[in-house]
């Protein structure tokens, strides 16, 4: 009978089903392809309350459409249970699926850096940006770097602009007194070349607060040496001038060679001009430049600095040491001139003090190379 009505339905493409056909006391359909429906009996794991005793119950049936009241289901954790395999992921996590299976996934998350493609991929935002908080897409982080309105950059703003106006104030002297014999004596010349270096040095402390770029950079690298050249060139020829002196006043009393204004100025160039070949050759091993700096790894944290390393920047100034050094030991071979001449006691007490600065300045550069101001950004 089965065989024959799924012909029938089959010969004639019968599009609505075959019903009220009673066969051992049930009802037979067929879909529009012949084959018969099926019949399914819905059954719910119980415990009764009373007697604690657990039981299948018939809660629905299947047949041709769910027949089924809710009420009649007891769900495990009292509630209505939802019937996925896999809820959907939520912001920032993609699915991992099986081969071959799209219905089931496990939700990944990904990276704080990286941003969701698509609902199976993520992918890394690059140095420098962070995804916005929905995940879809990236956006450029600030490059942090010192401000001028900084407490960090207003006091050595400070001090600076003091050094200058004082500097300033004392080449305004020496101008007025150019004429008088203390002037003179004092070695007019290389006192004008001293306090030159002297305001140079004031003025690299705007240029090293400035935000880094190929220009500041590069001029942070040439000025700071160049600078200490033009001050421990100045204090060297002044020492090794009064020392040839008198050493030679003790021999003979013909007048030492080399001891002439212009000369003084020749020796005190020559000086420096070590200083400005030797950072003129690490320019063209290390371009000037800046780069991003990312503080104990975070890449939600950028800080914009120049592209040097620290070992570079501390051997750049190995001959600024050589100089101290030597005009170090001429102070002392010179403390004992009469006090005429005392002007060489005060290079040497500079000089004593420059040796500590100096000794304490290398541990403390790099203990600190790597600090730094940053305001917290939000992952």
């Amino acid at each position: 009978m089965y065989l024959l009505l799924r012909k029938i339905s089959e010969d004639f493409h019968l599009d609505i089903m075959v019903s009220n056909l009673y066969l051992a006391g049930n009802q037979v359909k067929f879909d529009r392809q012949g084959d018969g429906l099926g019949r399914y009996t819905i059954y719910n794991y119980q415990r009764d309350e009373n007697t604690s005793v657990h039981y299948y119950k018939v809660v629905g049936k299947w047949f041709d459409g769910l027949h089924m009241d809710l009420n009649d289901v007891r769900w495990p954790s009292g509630k209505l249970t939802s019937s996925v395999c896999s809820q959907p992921c939520n912001i920032g996590e993609v699915k991992i699926t099986q081969s071959g299976d799209v219905c089931c996934w496990i939700c990944h998350q990904c990276h704080p850096w990286e941003y969701v493609v698509d609902e199976f991929t993520c992918m890394d935002c690059g140095h420098g940006r962070w995804p916005y908080p929905h995940k879809q897409s990236c956006y450029d982080l600030d490059q942090q770097h010192m401000r001028w309105d900084s407490l960090f950059a207003i006091v050595p703003m400070a001090i600076a602009t003091f050094g200058i106006l004082l500097t300033f104030w004392v080449m305004v002297v020496f101008f007025r007194n150019n004429d008088t014999p203390i002037v003179k004596a004092a070695g007019r010349e290389l006192s004008y070349l001293l306090l030159t270096g002297i305001m140079l040095c004031y003025f690299m402390t705007f240029v090293m607060l400035a935000k880094p770029s190929r220009i500041f950079c590069g001029l942070q690298r040439f000025g700071i040496g160049f600078s200490f050249a033009i001050i421990y060139a100045s204090l060297l020829t002044k020492t090794n001038r009064i020392s040839r002196i008198f050493e030679s006043a003790r021999r003979s009393a013909r007048r030492p060679s080399f001891i002439s204004p212009k000369s003084q100025l020749a020796i005190a160039s020559v000086l420096i001009s070590v200083q400005v070949i030797g950072t003129a050759v690490w320019f063209l091993l290390e371009p000037p430049g800046t780069r991003q700096y990312y503080p104990d790894g975070k890449r939600n944290q950028v800080i914009l600095k120049c592209s040097i390393r620290d070992s570079s920047f501390l051997l750049s100034l190995i001959y600024n040491m050589l100089l101290i050094t030597i005009c170090t030991v001429y102070a002392v071979k010179t403390r004992k001139i009469p006090e005429n001449f005392n002007e060489s006691k005060f290079i040497g007490f500079t000089m004593y003090t420059t040796c500590i600065i100096w000794l304490a300045f290398v541990p403390i550069y790099f203990g600190t190379g790597n600090s730094f101001e940053v305001s917290e950004i939000p992952s």
